[in-house]
C-alpha cells in the first residue's frame, strides 16, 4: 500500500451568494484579486469565481443569482469546515479592528494564539473567516511548519500546556544551528562582557 502524496492545497471552493456580493466580499473586503470567471462546468446554472489569497494558490467560490448573503453561522458538526485562516503580515494585522469596524463587520476582537495572533469574524454566507498574524519569521531555507514541529518538541520536552514566543525562539535557534554552518567549534551561548 502506497500514498497518495501531496504537495500543497490547490484551490479551496466554496459556495457563495450572488456573483457581486462574492466579489465585494474576497476583493473588496480582503483584498484577493478577482483572476478568473467562467460557469460552474457542473451546474451551468452557477458561476465559478476565482480569486488570489497572495501566494498563488485560488480560492474559488461557486455563485448563483438566486442567492442572497445568509450572516447565520455555517455547520460546524463533525466532517464540516469550521473556519478558513488567512495570513496577514503584522501591519495589516494592527489594522484588522479598525477596518472592520469601519465596515460594520462583527469580529472577535484580537487573539493571543501563543506563536500568532488572530482575529475571527463571518463572510455574508456565516462561514467563520480568520486572519492570522506569524509572530516569527523562519530561518533562512525553512518554513513556518519547521519552526512549528521544534517547537512543538521543545514545548513537549518542557511540559508546558501549549507554544509559546520562548519556544519559537528556541526553535528558531536549533534550526539555525542545525542547518547553517560555522567555522566555530563551540556554538554554545557566550557572554562576551
Amino acid at each position: 500500500m502506497r500514498k497518495l502524496q501531496v504537495q500543497g492545497v490547490h484551490h479551496i471552493t466554496l459556495t457563495g451568494a450572488d456573483r457581486q456580493t462574492s466579489i465585494d466580499f474576497w476583493e473588496g473586503v480582503l483584498g484577493m484579486p478577482f483572476i478568473f470567471d467562467q460557469p460552474n462546468l457542473d451546474n451551468p446554472g452557477e458561476g465559478h469565481l476565482y480569486f488570489d489569497p497572495g501566494d498563488g494558490r485560488l480560492i474559488t467560490v461557486f455563485t448563483n443569482e438566486n442567492r442572497s448573503p445568509d450572516p447565520r453561522r455555517t455547520p460546524t458538526d463533525p466532517g464540516c469546515v469550521h473556519h478558513l485562516a488567512f495570513a496577514v503580515s503584522k501591519a495589516s494585522f494592527s489594522q484588522c479592528v479598525k477596518r472592520l469596524d469601519d465596515r460594520g463587520i462583527r469580529h472577535s476582537g484580537p487573539k493571543d494564539r501563543g506563536f500568532m495572533d488572530s482575529i475571527y469574524f463571518k463572510d455574508p454566507m456565516g462561514l467563520l473567516i480568520e486572519l492570522a498574524c506569524y509572530r516569527f519569521e523562519p530561518p533562512t531555507g525553512c518554513t513556518h511548519a519547521d519552526v512549528m514541529i521544534e517547537a512543538h518538541r521543545i514545548r513537549v520536552a518542557a511540559g508546558d500546556d501549549h507554544i509559546a514566543e520562548v519556544h519559537l525562539a528556541d526553535a528558531i535557534e536549533r534550526l539555525v544551528e542545525s542547518r547553517q554552518q560555522s567555522l566555530s567549534a563551540d556554538r554554545s551561548a557566550k557572554s562576551p562582557y
